[in-house]
């Protein structure tokens, strides 16, 4: 009897050992490697879409169109966009994209596109987006209703430099003669343009 007892405490202990054990290595598994779990804007890291994590709008890419479609349609002016998933630049400016397509989605084709996707070649078409890349992320193209090219900016261009420019294409008020909008905070990464309040 005593030696089964004594048999049995040290199986207790064994497996109590074993469980310890593997504890510590899936800890140890885990804090090495996070995974997407600890996404931040303020990295280069690759986080998975930028559109749905940091931009709250993942209806915007794939784009509706080609660009080629959009170009040769004369009836709606078109927004074209270069990022990369891990730049914390695009990140940031995710959201940008995401305001324009709210104020202009439904008048003007928005063609996000990751330059992953742009084939390599020695030349390309106007209406190819390779013909358009400048090499920097992020870039805004805006073409008018008939495919001339009015803006192409790259960088961290402000919202109003494309509101501006469709306003134009839109043939509406400019901003100094519309109703004031400022920048509210939706949550830590988006922000959205509101009407101020009237006094």
């Amino acid at each position: 009897m005593a030696i089964a007892v004594s048999s049995l405490h040290l199986q207790r202990v064994r497996l109590r050992q074993y469980l310890i054990c593997g504890l510590l290595c899936l800890v140890c598994i885990l804090w090495v490697h996070p995974g997407a779990a600890w996404a931040s804007v303020t990295d280069d890291r690759y986080d998975g879409n930028i559109f749905p994590l940091y931009a709250g709008n993942g209806s915007i890419v794939p784009p509706r169109t080609t660009l080629k479609d959009s170009l040769e349609r004369s009836d709606r002016p078109t927004v074209l966009g270069f990022y990369v998933d891990d730049s914390k630049d695009c990140k940031q400016y995710s959201a940008v994209w995401s305001a324009l397509d709210a104020y202009y989605g439904r008048a003007a084709d928005l063609i996000l596109l990751s330059v992953d996707s742009i084939f390599p070649q020695d030349q390309y078409a106007p209406d190819e987006p390779g013909y358009y890349y400048r090499g920097v992320v992020p870039q805004t193209v805006i073409f008018n209703q008939v495919g001339e090219q009015l803006l192409n900016e790259t960088g961290d261009t402000p919202f109003e430099t494309l509101d501006d420019t469709l306003r134009d294409v839109f043939d509406l008020l400019p901003r100094s003669e519309s109703k004031e909008l400022r920048r509210r905070t939706v949550n830590e990464q988006n922000l959205e343009l509101v009407p101020e309040p009237s006094e």
